[in-house]
């Protein structure tokens, strides 16, 4: 098989499974030092050893491109792949299944991993229909979050993503926008309104009064641009970052905020985040809530982290018409430009 796609999709499934970020790293970057060589003389440095002695190349990843180029799947991705068949969920099978979209995912524009047409390639792997590129906006320097400009240089990135596609998969023009404390969105209307998909979240002042938070994440559910309140508390409950408590706000008028101006409440499928809470689930479906299940992915594997968000909302019962991915594409686009 290609050795660059067999590094790259040994990459893929150790994000899946949580791996640590320096495993990772080594496929990914040992993926681009041989994409960078001419095939036959790639096949021949693995052949005869010399690429062992290459930057970025090691005893595991020299295996499996050697393994590849003698016409073999590696070892190590089949052992990978055997993995993979597992559920990462318990539950939610079905629901699962019914996804057709993901409306929210970074790339390495802000604070993800990998190119945006690497992350548009995992997407299709997995059977998506769509995939919405929301990287970060420009308050989150953190995140590299990006401006006007650089925002604008991404929209033609997504155009030639969507020149490419033969199969009908569509990457959406998107942005993780934050919700200032002013309660405005981070980013001028006009390049929101270039855009298919808008998610606002909090990311700063989580510690705010319950009578602060709510009049902001009003405000920025009210903006006619958004479509999607992302992890709405805030909250980390395990991984590297350490855990975090959910911020204080009230529940039943944010989230009928969000049902009076059709605003679908995002179950966040990352491990470390659970958002939101059960019990918020719950009163977002008594308010008549739309939902919106989706990844969150910073890099490829994690887009099938839906798995968990699907499982999470099978078991609080959200019923699959009132969850906005599992639309076709021309009804979650109607209903993303209602603004």
């Amino acid at each position: 098989m290609d050795a660059v796609a067999a590094l790259n999709e040994i990459a893929f499934w150790l994000e899946r499974e949580r791996a640590a970020t320096f495993k990772v790293q080594a496929f990914r970057k040992a993926a681009g030092v041989i994409a960078a060589l001419d095939p036959a003389e790639m096949a021949a440095r693995a052949r005869d050893g010399r690429l062992k002695s290459m930057k970025g190349i090691g005893d595991r990843t020299y295996q499996v491109v050697r393994q590849a180029v003698d016409g073999a799947v590696p070892d190590y991705l089949e052992d990978l792949r055997q993995r993979g068949l597992a559920p990462l969920a318990d539950g939610g099978a079905e629901l699962h299944a019914s996804l057709r979209g993901d409306l929210h995912s970074h790339s390495d524009w802000s604070d993800g991993g990998s190119p945006i047409p690497l992350m548009a390639a995992a997407a299709k792997l997995l059977g998506r229909e769509y995939l919405a590129l929301t990287d970060h906006s420009p308050n989150l320097t953190i995140a590299n979050g990006l401006s006007a400009e650089r925002l604008t240089g991404q929209l033609d990135v997504v155009a030639e993503v969507n020149a490419g596609n033969t199969n009908g998969f569509r990457l959406l023009a998107g942005i993780e926008v934050d919700i200032l404390e002013s309660g405005e969105l981070d980013q001028s209307p006009e390049m929101l309104d270039r855009l298919d998909v808008v998610v606002a979240s909090v990311h700063s002042k989580l510690r705010a009064d319950r009578i602060t938070m709510t009049e902001r994440m009003l405000a920025g559910i009210r903006d006619p641009h958004t479509n999607v309140l992302g992890h709405c508390t805030g909250r980390l409950v395990e991984g590297s970052r350490g855990t975090r408590p959910p911020s204080e706000f009230d529940a039943k008028e944010v989230f009928a905020a969000c049902a009076e101006n059709n605003v679908a409440v995002e179950i966040n499928s990352r491990p470390e985040r659970q958002d939101p809470p059960d019990n918020l689930i719950q009163l977002a479906l008594d308010a008549g809530c739309l939902f919106s299940i989706d990844s969150d992915a910073h890099a490829p594997g994690q887009l099938d982290f839906l798995q968990y968000g699907a499982a999470r909302a099978a078991l609080n019962d959200v019923p699959a018409e009132r969850i906005v991915t599992t639309w076709p594409l021309e009804r979650l686009l109607a209903w993303a430009a209602k603004g």
